[in-house]
């Protein structure tokens, strides 16, 4: 076999780059932790003993921190001075957790994935699902902060204005369940931008709906919004106006069972919202850095859900409009279209 050195050379070069960014992951996630950044982009520039003593940390320690980060590109280092400091664009995307870039929490999504590689392992030779009832906590609090951003920045000022007619129900007064709901972001976001409207959270994991309780009992939501643990396919039937997935369908044993029972318990003339991670119908379509991402979270996270539930589809975090259509044909939801969409999302609607 020839080997062009050229190409190899660029392929190791592709290889040290990947490496630099997958051992400063854990750095990402101590730095957010911590509040280095935050501090950082608040008060630098500093030197490494200003950084320390600003966050209570040790100085030899962020001394190193900061060296790493400043090699990643990730902060800036001013040589005469000796002070790091961030751009506001650094900033934007690891020091603000209301910018829309805010990508800070993914240390706690890498984390998750390492943690929990030995069960993936296994599930590889065995052929069997790993539930989210079996992952590392820091996947939950992650998962959460890291879709806060999107939705915060999307879901009530361009996904539901995109659906139709669903806007003028929730100013009027209507009732939603947001299904697969984890800690609850996307509800208390509804709920609060629409105080007419009640809002219902289901989630299948414990852990997860005590969590959305607390945190709507803090936003002082009173009982428009509830959460309770149930399944996609056990949740209670009340004529809903909007049921909603928001980036869970996929990872569903039975997608169609589930939206069967949006069917069931959705109003004559209610609406469907499915959120999901964006996709091209192809697979090289999707050979790009966001279907990288997509497809590593696939493997590890949502194929695996799927696989440890009935029926086990696995659809996967790249199932594309296509097979999403055929989801909702299948369960009786005929009238399907795409309403709009951002770089990261396909945002669906499905009637009746």
């Amino acid at each position: 076999m020839d080997v062009n050195p050229d190409k190899l050379n660029a392929f190791v070069g592709k290889m040290v780059g990947d490496i630099g960014t997958a051992m400063n992951a854990s750095l990402m996630l101590i730095g957010d932790k911590l509040g280095l950044y935050k501090t950082l982009a608040a008060k630098g520039p500093m030197k490494s003993s200003e950084l320390a003593q600003a966050t209570g940390t040790s100085e030899r320690y962020v001394r190193e921190w900061l060296a790493a980060q400043a090699a990643s590109g990730y902060v800036e280092y001013d040589a005469a001075s000796g002070k790091f400091s961030m751009q506001p664009e650094q900033a934007m995307a690891l020091a603000d957790e209301d910018s829309p870039f805010f990508m800070g929490a993914v240390g706690n999504l890498v984390a998750a994935t390492f943690l929990d590689e030995p069960k993936i392992s296994d599930a590889f030779q065995t052929g069997k699902g790993v539930g989210w009832n079996r992952r590392s906590e820091c996947l939950f609090c992650g998962t959460a902060r890291f879709f806060r951003t999107g939705y915060k920045h999307h879901l009530v000022q361009e996904w539901l204005p995109a659906l139709d007619g669903v806007v003028d129900k929730l100013q009027r007064g209507a009732k939603v369940a947001d299904v697969g709901c984890g800690h609850g972001v996307s509800t208390r976001l509804m709920a609060e931008a629409f105080p007419n409207s009640r809002f219902f959270g289901f989630d299948y994991h414990p852990g997860s709906i005590k969590t959305a309780r607390q945190t709507a009992k803090d936003a002082r939501l009173g009982d428009r919004v509830h959460f309770d643990v149930q399944t996609a396919k056990s949740y209670p039937a009340d004529d809903y106006d909007l049921v909603c997935f928001f980036d869970c369908l996929h990872d569903m044993g039975d997608p169609v069972g589930a939206m069967k029972h949006v069917r069931e318990t959705m109003a004559a003339d209610g609406t469907c919202m499915l959120v999901e991670p964006f996709a091209n119908d192809r697979l090289e379509d999707n050979l790009n850095p966001i279907g990288r991402i997509f497809y590593a979270a696939s493997t590890v996270i949502c194929t695996p859900a799927s696989l440890d539930q009935e029926v086990g589809m696995a659809l996967g975090a790249q199932a594309g409009e296509a097979r999403l259509r055929d989801v909702a044909k299948q369960a009786g939801l005929t009238q399907f279209r795409r309403a709009t969409e951002t770089p990261f999302n396909l945002i669906l609607e499905a009637r009746v």
